[in-house]
């Protein structure tokens, strides 16, 4: 089974603490022990706001806010590595290409940003879909897809299963300029729309909720489901 994780950066490291991204590729060293091939996508987070906050109060235009949100992705995704044992691809991946090979041979890996203009979650999405992947997983701070801010709007309905096309409905209202936060952006929706990638969103902050959903298909998140599957999901390790 083939699976592309993305942890946020909010998720993996809102703070520089060693347990918590230890924990975080503990669930990942997991997974491949159990056999999934395993392409992980961590984002830039707080820190990454905060630069680029730093940077337009200094007047860099949207693609230099980018630049720098990209730099502290790949930070990120280097702590990741540091935690992670032999079994990983030792560099950061700057392209699916690259990813894509270590994980032919056998290596786990994982990326960050790569363009400005693309989030790291429409690089998951994409990575997903350039690997041909089973599954994608959001490991986010919220426990799945909303109607709405669920922190900014105690109306936010939050939803238990959406077809691809329902979540680009959802998410195309929310605006998405750099440093915007939310659990799948836009471009990552149209993305899985296209694959028809099967495709989970849920609260990664216990990273074992991660392991739980790839292996027994047990998360209480938002299920993104290929437009007319009627199906069960059955994307687990278990099932295979």
């Amino acid at each position: 089974m083939r699976v592309v994780v993305s942890i946020g950066g909010s998720v993996l490291a809102p703070d520089l603490d060693a347990r918590r991204v230890e924990g975080h590729a503990a669930v990942v060293e997991r997974l491949a022990d159990e056999g999934c091939e395993i392409g992980a996508v961590v984002g830039g987070g707080g820190v990454a706001r905060d630069y680029i906050g730093a940077a337009r109060e200094l007047g860099a235009n949207e693609v230099q806010l980018d630049q720098i949100g990209i730099d502290v992705t790949r930070i990120n995704a280097r702590l990741l590595i540091a935690a992670l044992g032999s079994q990983v691809d030792p560099k950061v991946a700057h392209d699916y290409e690259e990813a894509g090979d270590a994980l032919r041979h056998g290596d786990i890996s994982v990326m960050g940003g790569i363009m400005p203009g693309q989030t790291t979650d429409a690089v998951a999405a994409a990575l997903a879909e350039y690997v041909d992947a089973d599954l994608l997983i959001y490991a986010t701070s919220v426990d799945g897809v909303y109607s709405a801010d669920p922190s900014a709007d105690d109306g936010a309905e939050k939803y238990e299963r959406l077809t691809a096309g329902e979540l680009v409905d959802v998410i195309a209202p929310m605006s998405r300029d750099a440093g915007a936060s939310a659990p799948v952006d836009l471009l990552a929706a149209k993305l899985i729309e296209r694959a028809e990638m099967r495709t989970v969103v849920l609260d990664g902050t216990d990273p074992e909720r991660i392991a739980d959903a790839v292996l027994r298909g047990d998360h209480g998140g938002t299920d993104i489901v290929p437009a007319g599957s009627d199906d069960e999901p059955s994307y687990w390790v278990g099932d295979e």
